[in-house]
C-alpha cells in the first residue's frame, strides 16, 4: 500500500538493527532507523543490485521522493543508470525548487488570503502540482515541464482547476523572479495551450414567483437540521457560501442579532456585518441547541471539528429537484441583488455593502464596513418578510416609485 505523510509521521523506530522498511511501490521505500529516516529506491543495472539515496524525511518529501524514483525509473528505460557517481541524484538541500519555493509564497500568502483561498491553493500544489514538479530546481523549469502539470487536469475534465493552477504556478514563479531564485516565469508562454474556459454566470432564479417555488421547497426538505438550517438561511443572508457553511458561532450575537465576518473569511478582506432579520435569529437559536456547544455552526456529520461540505447546498437543490443550470448556492445572491432593486425598489448602495461588495463613496473613497448599517438592517428585515410572504403564496406587487415620491 503506498505511504501518506501521516503514517509516515507516525513511524518510530523498532529497534531492529538493519531498520525499518516501508514500501512506497516502483521499489521506493523508507529506511527507518534511529537517527532519521532514509528514502531509498533499489534497482538493477547491468546485472548488478545497486541502491539509490534520496535524502531524508521530511527535508525530502514523499512527494518529492516519488518525483525522484520517476525521474530515476526514465532514466533506466533510457539505459542510463541513474545513480550518479559522485553526487546524488537528490536535490543538494541549497537547491532552490520549485516546492520549496511554492510553499514560502504561500506561507506569506496567509497574511493577506482567505482561508478557504489557502486551503484551495494547498490542495492543489500537494495533488497535482508538487509531485511533478515540485523537485526540479526553479531556474530549470521550463514551460513544457507546466504543461506537463495543467494538461493532467485538463484530461479528467477540470478545465477551470487547470487554468487556475497555471495561474497558480505563475505567481509563484513570479515571487521567484522577484528573490532572485530563477530569471522569469514561463507560464504566458502556455497561452492558448489549454481549452478556453467555457463563461458562464452562476445559475440564479430571480423571478418572484420561481423564487416562491423554490423557498417552498426548501421548507418542504427533509434532511439534518444542519442542512436544512443552512438551506433556509441562505436565501435570507445572502452570503457567499463559503462564508456561510465556516460560519463559528463565536462570531454572532444573537441577542443583537448581529453577525461579524472576519475578515480573514472574507473576498475583500474586509470584515463584514451581517445584520440578522427576525427570521434568521429563530433558525440560529433552534440551531444552537444541537451545535452550539461546538465551534462551527454547521459542523461536518463526520467530525465537528470541520464545517460542512461546500457540497452540502448545492446537493440539496439538485435533490430538490433544481438543476445546476437553474439555481446554484451561490446563486441566491443574485436573486437578492436582483428582487431588491427591481422589485422592491431597496437602494443599490445598501445592496452592494450587504452583498460584501467594495463601494465608492463620492470622494472616491470606500465606504466602511458599518457604513448605513441601521438602514441595512431594516432593508434585511423588509427582505426577510417579503420571503415569508412569497412562501405563502401571496401575491407581491412590484413597488416603484412615481414621479411624485409616492409609491405604486
Amino acid at each position: 500500500m503506498p505511504l501518506t505523510d501521516l503514517f509516515i509521521r507516525k513511524l518510530k523506530y523498532s529497534g531492529k538493527p538493519s531498520g525499518d522498511k516501508y514500501s512506497d511501490g516502483r521499489a521506493l521505500y523508507l529506511l527507518v532507523r534511529e537517527s532519521n529516516k532514509y528514502w531509498r529506491m533499489n534497482y538493477r543495472y547491468e546485472g548488478r543490485h545497486r541502491t539509490l539515496v534520496f535524502g531524508t524525511y521530511p527535508e525530502v518529501s514523499l512527494a518529492e521522493a516519488r518525483a525522484l524514483c520517476s525521474e530515476a525509473h526514465k532514466l533506466l528505460r533510457a539505459g542510463t543508470d541513474p545513480k550518479p557517481r559522485k553526487k546524488p541524484i537528490a536535490p543538494e538541500p541549497e537547491q532552490n525548487t520549485f516546492g520549496t519555493l511554492a510553499l514560502e509564497w504561500l506561507s506569506k500568502m496567509a497574511v493577506t488570503r482567505s482561508e478557504v483561498t489557502q486551503k484551495k491553493s494547498l490542495g492543489w500544489l500537494q495533488h497535482d502540482i508538487l509531485p511533478v514538479i515540485g523537485a526540479m530546481p526553479v531556474a530549470s523549469i521550463k514551460p513544457r515541464d507546466i504543461l506537463a502539470v495543467i494538461q493532467r487536469v485538463e484530461a479528467r475534465g477540470a478545465i477551470d482547476s487547470a487554468h487556475r493552477m497555471k495561474q497558480l504556478c505563475g505567481q509563484i514563479l513570479r515571487y521567484g523572479v522577484a528573490i532572485g531564485w530563477t530569471e522569469r516565469d514561463v507560464t504566458p508562454d502556455l497561452r492558448g495551450a489549454l481549452v478556453a474556459i467555457p463563461r458562464t454566470n452562476f445559475a440564479a432564479i430571480t423571478e418572484p414567483k420561481h423564487l416562491a417555488l423554490l423557498l417552498r421547497s426548501i421548507d418542504a426538505y427533509e434532511g439534518h437540521i444542519v442542512a436544512v438550517s443552512a438551506l433556509k438561511l441562505t436565501p435570507l443572508l445572502f452570503v457567499r457560501p463559503g462564508e456561510l457553511r465556516a460560519a463559528e458561532w463565536s462570531e454572532f450575537d444573537l441577542d443583537a442579532a448581529e453577525w461579524r465576518i472576519p475578515a480573514a473569511k472574507m473576498k475583500m478582506k474586509t470584515e463584514h456585518m451581517v445584520p440578522l432579520a427576525t427570521q434568521a435569529v429563530t433558525i440560529l437559536r433552534e440551531l444552537y441547541r444541537v451545535t452550539g456547544h461546538g465551534k462551527f455552526v454547521f459542523p461536518s456529520l463526520r467530525t465537528e471539528q470541520a464545517c460542512m461540505s461546500e457540497n452540502t447546498i448545492n446537493a440539496a437543490l439538485r435533490s430538490m429537484g433544481f438543476a445546476k443550470d437553474v439555481m446554484t448556492a451561490h446563486g441566491f445572491r443574485a436573486s437578492a441583488r436582483t428582487i431588491l432593486d427591481e422589485v422592491l425598489n431597496e437602494r443599490v448602495d445598501l445592496i452592494e455593502h450587504q452583498l460584501a461588495h467594495r463601494v465608492i463613496d463620492p470622494n472616491g473613497r470606500a465606504y466602511n464596513r458599518t457604513a448605513h448599517l441601521p438602514a441595512r438592517r431594516l432593508m434585511m428585515q423588509r427582505w426577510a418578510d417579503y420571503l415569508d410572504k412569497l412562501r405563502a403564496g401571496a401575491d407581491i406587487i412590484p413597488i416603484r416609485p412615481l414621479p411624485g415620491g409616492g409609491q405604486l
